[in-house]
């Protein structure tokens, strides 16, 4: 486990910031981009990924999208590139068992309960009519599932219709159309944060020879990952927000390099800022970019948040699927933070604040947790939601009721072990879990408190970085998950002490 001075080194030594590899992602690079080095090695990476029922990916609806990924990939590799013998039996062997595995997964087109991952709705159907198009089996598309969407995209694309920014990271889905399109804009070399997206963009090597710096970008992650590719990167303005955020939270007084807090301030100076460039402007980022720079002394004010104000919530962007108990979290903390600096505008914020307290009350689930569509364990939102009803601009708006019953789902899903964790235990959900307990401090809470502490110690700071985040796929930031643990295990000994002296 890093320190925090070497995790807030990182966040300006790696600028694009450090996502793990992707099936999904590694996948589509082994169909789109064989020209690219290292295509032994990312069909190498999926064959080892395989799991013995032939999918890949996370548990339950998790495996649905990376296998249809990495079985398309391989299928595409034993018919195109003509492999070593060896080799083109492996594939061919775990391309087959990939569809097996589809086929009881997909059945007879039946609806499907998927997680709410980026674009699932479209990469389904998507993936499905490639691997129909290789004639070896025919899979349905669940009938709960736009099976034209993606030719329609396609279309739109091949049309010379202006590519919307989020559509951006999910360029993929255009296929061909998408080869050179010249609506798209490359970011440091990066289409839309994805991977996938820079690739198909990229198709055609006459373009490539044009775009050096968009090939050195992907050259650059191969390298780093020998091979494999992540999902989605740089997450420049996101990995700042949340590890920096997270840092102030539990430690306070913790010194941040200036540059790190100038940079930080840039992001938000012309309005609201996205995950990085090539990203939406999001609520979410912008609100927790916020939030650091006023812990820092370096407020400035929310209003650019106001964007996305809706009826009843705060949207992450405009025209998005579903909403974000999350991201109004995090709206909500960086709305009492201002008020901190700027009473006067008390009117106009706490109407904001009390909006967010009832959407996040009508979002809390019947036994007390919150689920994201930004992260697959609900000990994530829950701690999120826990930190923005708790902030002293929700006191007295219903905030207690929501909080104490969060409290109650924490404390009755603790494992024997100390832990918690929606599949197993992880340090990353016990740090979660644990920041609701400290929210309580009841008698019950506080003996949970010690036991989840044990856990936490006992690991040593070892821990398994278990994808749990969502995109197109599942991955793990390990610089904000880091930052998660140090903050919440800082809280714990702070505690210790205050309860030492106490004594």
């Amino acid at each position: 486990m890093p320190t925090v001075n070497e995790l807030l080194d990182s966040l300006l030594a790696e600028p694009a910031g450090r996502v793990s590899p992707s099936v999904y992602a590694t996948g589509r690079l082994v169909t789109s981009a064989p020209w690219l080095a290292g295509h032994r090695d990312r069909c190498e990476y999926l064959l080892a990924g395989q799991q013995a029922d032939g999918t890949w990916g996370g548990p339950v609806g998790y495996r649905l999208v990376p296998t249809l990924s990495a079985t398309e990939a391989l299928l595409t590799t034993v018919a195109r590139d003509a492999p070593d013998p060896a080799l083109r039996t492996r594939l061919r062997t775990a391309a087959e068992s990939g569809l097996a595995a589809l086929v009881r997964l997909l059945g007879t087109g039946e609806p499907v309960t998927l997680p709410d991952t980026v674009a699932v709705e479209l990469l389904v159907p998507d993936l499905i009519g490639q691997l129909n198009d290789h004639g070896a089996v025919r899979l349905p598309v669940p009938r709960n599932l736009d099976a034209a969407k993606p030719g329609k995209i396609r279309a739109a694309v091949a049309a010379g219709a202006p590519i919307p920014v989020k559509l951006a990271h999910s360029l993929e889905l255009a296929g061909s159309a998408a080869a050179g399109a010249a609506s798209v804009t490359a970011y440091a070399g990066s289409v839309g944060c994805s991977p996938p997206s820079t690739a198909v963009w990229l198709a055609d090597a006459e373009f490539r020879r044009r775009h050096p710096e968009s090939v050195a970008h992907l050259e650059a992650l191969v390298a780093r990952h020998r091979g494999p590719v992540p999902t989605v990167v740089p997450i420049t303005e996101f990995e700042r927000a949340w590890v920096v955020a997270d840092l102030v939270r539990g430690f306070p007084g913790v010194r941040v390099p200036a540059q790190l807090v100038a940079a930080m301030a840039a992001a938000v100076a012309g309005g609201p800022t996205g995950g990085a460039a090539g990203l939406p402007p999001d609520a979410d980022t912008t609100s927790a970019t916020l939030f650091a720079l006023s812990r820092l002394g370096r407020h400035r004010s929310p209003e650019c948040l106001f964007e996305f104000e809706l009826d009843t919530h705060f949207c992450c962007w405009h025209g998005e699927r579903t909403a974000s108990p999350t991201a109004n979290a995090h709206v909500l903390e960086a709305f009492d933070a201002h008020l901190v600096h700027r009473p006067a505008d008390a009117v106009r914020y706490r109407a904001a604040i009390a909006k967010i307290v009832r959407f996040l009350g009508e979002a809390q689930e019947a036994d007390g947790s919150w689920t994201d569509k930004w992260h697959a364990s609900p000990y994530y939102a829950t701690s999120c939601c826990v930190q923005g009803l708790t902030v002293p601009e929700a006191a007295g708006l219903g905030a207690a009721a929501a909080v104490r019953h969060a409290v109650n789902w924490v404390l009755g899903t603790q494992r024997p072990d100390g832990s918690w964790g929606r599949w197993g235990a992880t340090a990353e959900e016990t740090a979660y879990a644990l920041r609701v307990l400290l929210a309580a401090e009841t008698p019950e809470a506080s003996r949970a408190i010690d036991r989840g502490s044990a856990f936490l110690r006992g690991m040593g700071g070892r821990f398994d970085l278990v994808p749990l985040w969502h995109d197109k796929d599942l991955y793990t930031p390990p610089a904000v998950v880091g930052a998660a643990i140090l903050a919440t295990s800082n809280q714990l000994r702070y505690r210790s002490a205050v309860r030492r002296i106490a004594s």
